[in-house]
C-alpha cells in the first residue's frame, strides 16, 4: 500500500463533563506568550484495539477538560492587550474518522521519508496553519484502523501548553477514560502558579530574537532515521564493557544532525553554525510538575561553520552538552557570558540577525510523557509529528517505535535542493 484514505465524519464539540463553577481569567506565561499563533500536533499511534476508541476517548476528553478547564476557553485581550484565557468552557474540536489499512501499514508509509501527508490526515488543522483568538484550544481526532489499532491526533495552541504540559493532559485523559476516578498528578491551573510572576531569562529573549527572526525559506518536511549502530557507536564507542554511556540520546542525535546539516548548506567556512534546543525549566524554577502551561526556555551552542563542519561527533556533543550545563545559572543571574558571547558573534557576522544556513533547532520529545498515554490497550507504540512551516529550520527527536531501532527524527530543516544530500551526509557517517 502506497497510500492511505482517510474518512472523518463532521467536527463535533465536546465541552467539559461537568461546568466549573468558579472559572474565570487564565493568564498566560510570558514562556507562552510569543507562542499564541504557534500549532503544534503530536500523534499517538495504539496497535492494540479497546472498546469503541472513538467514544473511549471523547468520554476521557471530556471528563479531562473539567480538570483543565481553561483548555476549553478561547484567547482574548483585556483593556491593556494583554492575552489571557477567557474561561469559557465553551469546548474543544472532536473529530471521528476511520482508515482503509492497518497499524502496520501505516507504519511503513510513514517510515518514508516523505511521509508528512499520511501524518497530516490523522489530526486536524488550524486555518492557515496558525491560531487566533477565536480557535479552540485544543483539537482532538480518534482514527479507526481495519486491524482495531487507532491513532489518537492532538493539536494545539502552542501558547497554553509545552509539550510537557499536554503531555501531562492527555495521560489524564487515559486515566479517565480507563476509569481512574480523578487524574494521578493534580493540574496546576495557570491562574495558581508561580511560574506568572517569573520572566524569561534574558538570554533566553535575546537568543529567540537573534535567531528566530529571519525571512521564511521553503524547507521540506522529512523524516530522517540515524540509525541504532550510529547512535550506540557514539554513546559507547564500541565499549562493551557495561559502563553507562559517554552521552546522551538526545546530544549524539543533535551533534549529528548539527554537522551533517552544516556540510550540506554553509558555503563560507567563517559564518556561525548555530545549534538551537530547547529545555524543560520546571525543575530550575521550583514549578509543580502538574503545571501545564508554557515552561519551557531556550538554548544553543556556536562554532565557525568550518568546525563544525569537520569536527569529530564527539567534540560537537561536548559542545551541546556544555550548553545544557549552563542551563542552571541562566535562572541566577539571567544569562551568562558564554551567552552573550554567542550573541556577540551573531552580531559581528550578520548584524544581529542569523539566516537559513546558520541555524538549527532541535526539540527532543523524548522523557516528557508522550509514551506514558494509556487509553486502556496499554502505552504506545509509536508517538509521531510532522514539522510545520516554521521560520526557523527545526527537527523534533521522536521516541522510537517498538518496531524499529535507531532514532527517529522528524524535520523540516532543508530545502528540496539539499535534501537527498543531508540523508547522504548521515549515511556516510
Amino acid at each position: 500500500m502506497s497510500t492511505i484514505v482517510v474518512t472523518k465524519l463532521p467536527a463535533v464539540v465536546v465541552q467539559p463533563s461537568e461546568t466549573v463553577t468558579t472559572a474565570g481569567k487564565a493568564i498566560l506565561s510570558m514562556f507562552g506568550k510569543p507562542l499564541i499563533t504557534l500549532p503544534s500536533t503530536v500523534l499517538y499511534v495504539f496497535d492494540h484495539p479497546i472498546h469503541e476508541p472513538v467514544e473511549t476517548v471523547r468520554k476521557g476528553f471530556s471528563q479531562a477538560l473539567f480538570h483543565y478547564y481553561p483548555l476549553a476557553g478561547r484567547l482574548a485581550c483585556d483593556d491593556n492587550n494583554d492575552i489571557h484565557i477567557d474561561c469559557t468552557g465553551e469546548g474543544v474540536t472532536f473529530v471521528a474518522a476511520s482508515a482503509d489499512c492497518t497499524i502496520k501499514e501505516l507504519m511503513i508509509m510513514c517510515d518514508r521519508k516523505d511521509a508528512v501527508p499520511v501524518q497530516e490526515q490523522l489530526a486536524e488543522d488550524y486555518p492557515m496553519e496558525s491560531c487566533s483568538h477565536g480557535d479552540p484550544l485544543v483539537m482532538m481526532q480518534v482514527t479507526s484502523f481495519r486491524c482495531g489499532g487507532f491513532v489518537v491526533g492532538v493539536t494545539w495552541n502552542h501558547g497554553v501548553a509545552d509539550g510537557f504540559g499536554i503531555g501531562r493532559f492527555v495521560q489524564t485523559v487515559g486515566e479517565l477514560a480507563r476509569g481512574l476516578p480523578t487524574p494521578s498528578v493534580i493540574p496546576v491551573l495557570p491562574l495558581q502558579s508561580s511560574v506568572l510572576q517569573v520572566v524569561p531569562p534574558p538570554c533566553t529573549l535575546a537568543v529567540y530574537q537573534a535567531v528566530f527572526q529571519f525571512p521564511p525559506s521553503q524547507l521540506v518536511g522529512s523524516n530522517i532515521t540515524i540509525p541504532a549502530g550510529l547512535v550506540h557507536r557514539i554513546r559507547f564507542g564500541g565499549r562493551r564493557d557495561g559502563r553507562p554511556p559517554s552521552c546522551t540520546l538526545f546530544e549524539a542525535v543533535a551533534a549529528v544532525l548539527w554537522r551533517c546539516r552544516t556540510r550540506v548548506v554553509m558555503s563560507d567556512p567563517e559564518a556561525p553554525a548555530i545549534i538551537v534546543f530547547t529545555a524543560n525549566s520546571r525543575k530550575h524554577m521550583g514549578i509543580d510538575d502538574g503545571y501545564y502551561g508554557n515552561c519551557t526556555t531556550i538554548h544553543m551552542a556556536i562554532e565557525k561553520s568550518s568546525v563544525v563542519a569537520n569536527a569529530c561527533i564527539m567534540d560537537l556533543v561536548g559542545l551541546i552538552n556544555r550548553a545544557k550545563e549552563q542551563i542552571p545559572e541562566h535562572f541566577k543571574n539571567g544569562g551568562n557570558d558564554t551567552t552573550m558571547a554567542m550573541l556577540q558573534a551573531i552580531e559581528g557576522f550578520s548584524g544581529g540577525r542569523a539566516g537559513y544556513e546558520n541555524v538549527l533547532s532541535i526539540t527532543s520529545w523524548r522523557n516528557i510523557g508522550f509514551e506514558d498515554a494509556d487509553f486502556g490497550s496499554g502505552k504506545t507504540a509509536r508517538v509521531m509529528t510532522y514539522v510545520r512551516a516554521l521560520l526557523v529550520p527545526h527537527c523534533v527527536v521522536c521516541l522510537p517505535c517498538k518496531w524499529e531501532q535507531g532514532a527517529r527524527v522528524m524535520s523540516r530543516c532543508v530545502t528540496a535542493q539539499h535534501a537527498d544530500a543531508l540523508l547522504q551526509e548521515i549515511t556516510t557517517l
